[in-house]
């Protein structure tokens, strides 16, 4: 039997279930020294190039690194600070995009979480957006928001305690000054806000059930007892870690029992439709109650069979999906999605654990309104779970020949984007072909590290950096 810790991370750690794997991509050594925040890396020339207008049509057809080297973008840096010049062209890719996936590689790299930082102000700035979602709850989400909004709260405490378990790697210093900018923008721009948005499901904090009740007690004074009733037990009262590890110890007839009163109550705030100001007021409270009952399906599904956690991970991106549009289309915010690779992809990296992926049912959804983003590195270091359920830090070298990320680190730039929608005709076949990609989930080494996809299915467009560093975790 597995224990509830371990659960709850297959549950969560992307594609981390059953399949055999491919040989490892690279060698990894955990560090124990604490990760530093790495200086931002310049976008210089990374191989030589071509002089001449012969030879560059020549090398074009040579190699599928130097078509993308045509068409890729270099970066000025992987920094978070900075002028965004460099990123007009990235602008010029997104086009009329209202979801823009911002993917990851590994869930714990400074440069990850500083790119999309940096790729969040220009979008901010220069593109109209105004909400950054990332996969952690919604009630976690409802709480940042109110800190970025009207500085309601300490942000320390917020992440604190929020960001636990599985979402620790949520916690750190690059997200912190993420949040910090956030706010410092909405007292300049107090009637154009930038917003915040948790999109999971596997935790429902206190705040959702709050919300429920108080919208019912004002516009539906009659079901505030038949809510309660139903909520009985279920409004959070510990830590987010220890009321998860609580839950999931509970048999699963009654996780089932649980997710079944849960959707009652989504029910009896749907019989009756909003009118004026109130339309609004019991959309919100409909969304809020629909979160707690997708916390709750989430884990009435059979985590100890591996179907019933593949089950679990297709309903996980089904509703971070459902979640995502419901906030665009309720604000008109167009957003920033950050998440894992394997979650902002429009198609799964693995079939067998992860059905059908986020960026797959966004697309479904919003057609070219949405974006898929894939960020990808040759060598570095990142923090994940070891094998004996201790955080450590693990650092890879320079991809093996064959890989997606030893020909994207070919190319003629160190750090880059490139729009794989535009690629060279040298380039598709290899963009069409299967190859191995680093896919590091919170576990480390996990089943499912180099899968193989077709990184033109997969992405519309890759941000490729040279090198990363581990990110630095406050907690």
């Amino acid at each position: 039997m597995k224990t509830h810790k371990v659960l709850l991370s297959a549950l969560l750690v992307p594609l981390g279930v059953t399949l055999a794997v491919a040989p490892a991509v690279s060698a990894a050594t955990p560090d124990s020294a604490p990760a530093a925040a790495p200086a931002a890396a310049s976008a210089t020339t990374h191989a030589a190039t071509p002089t001449g207008p012969e030879e560059t049509t020549t090398a074009t057809f040579r190699s599928p690194e130097a078509a993308l080297g045509r068409v890729a973008h270099p970066l000025r840096s992987s920094g978070a600070h900075g002028g965004l010049a460099d990123l007009r062209p990235f602008g010029r890719m997104v086009g009329d995009a209202r979801v823009v996936g911002l993917g990851e590689a590994t869930h714990s790299s400074h440069e990850f979480f500083t790119v999309k930082h940096r790729v969040f102000r220009y979008l901010v700035q220069e593109k109209g957006f105004r909400a950054f979602a990332l996969e952690a709850p919604w009630s976690s989400g409802l709480r940042l928001d109110a800190y970025l909004l009207r500085g309601e709260g300490d942000l320390k405490q917020i992440m604190d305690e929020e960001f636990q378990g599985t979402y620790r790697w949520w916690n750190n210093a690059e997200y912190r000054e993420l949040f910090q900018w956030m706010r410092a923008y909405n007292i300049k721009h107090p009637k154009d806000p930038v917003r915040f948005v948790g999109d999971d499901g596997a935790f429902a904090g206190s705040e959702l059930y709050d919300k429920v009740n108080a919208y019912a007690s004002a516009a539906r004074p009659e079901l505030a007892p038949q809510l309660a009733k139903l909520y009985r037990g279920m409004r959070p009262t510990t830590s987010a870690e220890a009321y998860v590890n609580d839950y999931l110890s509970k048999p699963l007839a009654e996780r089932k029992t649980l997710a079944e009163r849960t959707g009652r109550a989504v029910d009896l705030l749907k019989q009756r439709p909003g009118r004026g100001a109130d339309a609004d007021a019991r959309a919100w409270a409909v969304q809020h109650a629909t979160a707690i009952h997708q916390m709750a399906t989430l884990f009435a599904f059979d985590l100890d069979d591996p179907r019933g956690t593949s089950d679990a991970m297709f309903y996980r991106d089904r509703i971070m999906a459902e979640n995502v549009a419901w906030w665009q289309q309720q604000t008109g915010d167009k957003i920033a999605l950050a998440a894992h690779n394997s979650h902002v992809a429009l198609t799964t990296y693995d079939p067998a654990s992860l059905p059908k992926a986020q960026g797959d049912f966004l697309r479904e959804r919003l057609g070219g309104g949405y974006l898929s983003v894939g960020l990808t590195f040759d060598g570095g270091s990142f923090n994940a779970f070891g094998q004996g359920g201790d955080v450590r830090r693990f650092t890879l070298g320079p991809a093996a020949p064959g890989t997606v990320e030893h020909t994207l680190d070919r190319v003629r730039y160190r750090d880059f984007v490139v729009d794989l929608r535009k690629a060279p005709p040298a380039a598709r076949a290899w963009l069409a072909t299967p190859r191995t990609v680093k896919n590091i989930g919170t576990n480390y080494p996990g089943n499912m590290d180099t899968p193989q996809i077709r990184l033109a299915e997969s992405h519309d467009i890759v941000v490729h950096l040279h090198r990363v560093g581990a990110a630095r975790m406050l907690k």
